[in-house]
């Protein structure tokens, strides 16, 4: 006897509409703050602080869409091993993503401050 566990079609539907409008506001949510950025004047004094402030926006970015597309495929999960499947790739590719990420923040705000390696 097999015990499969079926998410009902308008659950899922829902659920699918939720990801796709919170993923519309977010867009337009980075929208605004990529316009805001690329209205600070260039100004030497600062403009290591705002490669800095640039990448952490590009990579939180990066992260929030990454979560985004997680909450896709979870939503077309068939049962809960592939629930766990899907979980287990996204925390992989998460984790290594983060690494690179870290590496490059910290490069950029030695950068940033003037200490060489």
């Amino acid at each position: 006897m097999t015990n499969t566990y079926e998410v009902p079609a308008e659950m899922r539907e829902f659920a699918e509409r939720s990801v796709a409008q919170a993923r519309k506001a977010f867009e337009g949510f980075m929208g605004a703050v990529h316009k805001t950025s690329d209205q600070i004047g260039t100004n030497p004094a600062i403009e290591g602080a705002k490669d800095v402030s640039s990448k952490a926006v590009t990579f939180a970015e990066a992260n929030v869409l990454s979560a985004f597309e997680l909450a896709e495929k979870l939503v077309h999960a068939k049962d809960p091993q592939d629930v766990f499947a899907i979980q287990s790739e996204y925390l992989k590719a998460q984790a290594s993503a983060l690494e690179s990420q870290f590496k490059e923040l910290g490069e950029a705000v030695q950068k940033a401050s003037g200490v060489k390696k």
